[in-house]
């Protein structure tokens, strides 16, 4: 892995994927009093950087037949190369995923086989098929000079920054952007981020060594990184040039998704978000600098776009969840909807529990769900609720 490499492979591949979007954020650089740019990958053909590595590798190969096997977005950023190239694509995929990124994947003219109930199963299926060019989706030095072209992207509109902050799963994303960006900008942090339910790169990195997770990866919110090993070649390259490595929460990843959505109109799966979630956790560290963050893909599950929109919602504050006891007595919930009302909020539901276990007699439970402005609102609320004597739950 080279900066000429990958400089290289931007060229074989410029024709074939966008140039996407480094856009400079004003309300997240006023929010973390940073200069904050988006690299949109979200933008990006087939919805992610995939694509990036899966033309270089298939180029590069000549080969007449691929193969490949992922949940998502490995498989389609290579069904859509492969079509674009002319070339046959048979996309292994476990039986666990969803229908959506299956039809997704169909969509793109590949011959799609659901074999395996993990996707390590799925991935040594596909690395036995000797008919085929096996393109791995991270470990392979191709894939990763395809991926590092984003890096080569961003040097184009920048001239200098402070830290490039870059989701993790397997490694090739990162290997292949901290490659250049060491190459170009030797003073900037790289800094790598998993979720907290898969994190084997981050254990790798501490341990300077292959730490596999001992189970499968928990499938969460960011399931586009939700993978058990690192790849060994990006293993190498990260322990050369990356920074850091941290983790973020499903709860600061729902945020993250949310903030995007709201503040700049943005979709973006939970891999995407998770450089925004660390700026969430660790503000402090990135005052005064400028920060690019790698948005990675945009390829949400929209059957969970509402219940991840909800959680963000309650993570942010914007939505209220508390329980009150309550005296079983007219005028008792009246006198907390009057404080709420008075407060400027927004009752969404309101749910009573008179048989729940341990309950006085003349008690009743109230579950509220109310919407405000944020987290100091609400509290500002639930503080006039207990001067009325409302004991929570």
């Amino acid at each position: 892995m080279t900066l000429a490499g990958i400089e290289n492979a931007y060229w074989e591949i410029k024709s074939f994927v966008h140039k996407t979007p480094l856009v400079y954020s004003n309300s997240f650089s006023r929010m973390f009093d940073a200069e904050v740019y988006l690299k949109c990958e979200n933008l990006q053909k087939t919805g992610s950087f995939k694509v990036r590595g899966s033309f270089n590798k298939i180029i590069k190969s000549r080969a007449g037949k691929v193969i490949a096997a992922s949940m998502g977005n490995h498989a389609q950023g290579v069904a859509y190369a492969s079509k674009a190239l002319g070339v046959e694509a048979k996309i292994i995929m476990p039986q666990t995923v969803s229908i959506v990124k299956e039809e997704a994947t169909r969509s793109y003219g590949a011959d799609v086989l659901l074999l395996g109930e993990t996707l390590s199963e799925s991935l040594e299926y596909a690395a036995s098929r000797k008919d085929y060019l096996f393109v791995h989706p991270f470990d392979d030095y191709d894939v990763m000079a395809g991926q590092g072209t984003i890096a080569i992207e961003i040097a184009e509109e920048l001239k200098d920054i402070d830290a490039v902050i870059v989701p993790v799963g397997g490694g090739g994303l990162i290997a292949g952007i901290s490659t250049v960006v060491k190459s170009l900008f030797p003073g900037a942090e790289v800094i790598g981020v998993q979720a907290e339910a898969a994190t084997s790169a981050l254990l790798s990195f501490e341990a300077k060594s292959d730490t596999p997770l001992e189970k499968p990866a928990i499938t969460g919110l960011a399931d586009g990184i939700a993978v058990s090993r690192v790849g060994e070649k990006p293993l190498e390259i990260i322990l050369k040039n990356v920074d850091s490595f941290s983790s973020v929460s499903d709860e600061l990843i729902a945020r993250a998704i949310l903030l995007l959505m709201e503040r700049k109109k943005l979709v973006v799966e939970g891999a995407g978000a998770v450089p925004l979630a660390l700026l969430l956790k660790e503000p402090e560290r990135f005052r005064g600098r400028r920060v690019v963050l790698v948005i990675s893909g945009g390829n949400i599950d929209f059957s969970l776009v509402d219940r991840i929109v909800r959680q963000g919602l309650v993570a942010n504050g914007r939505v209220g969840l508390f329980c009150l006891v309550i005296d079983d007595t007219p005028g008792s919930l009246n006198r907390i909807t009057r404080i709420i009302a008075a407060n400027r909020a927004n009752i969404l539901s309101i749910h009573h529990d008179r048989l729940a276990e341990g309950l006085r007699f003349g008690k009743t439970k109230v579950h509220f769900a109310v919407e405000t402005r944020g987290r100091e609102h609400l509290e500002q609320i639930l503080g006039e609720i207990e001067k009325e004597a409302a004991s929570p739950c």
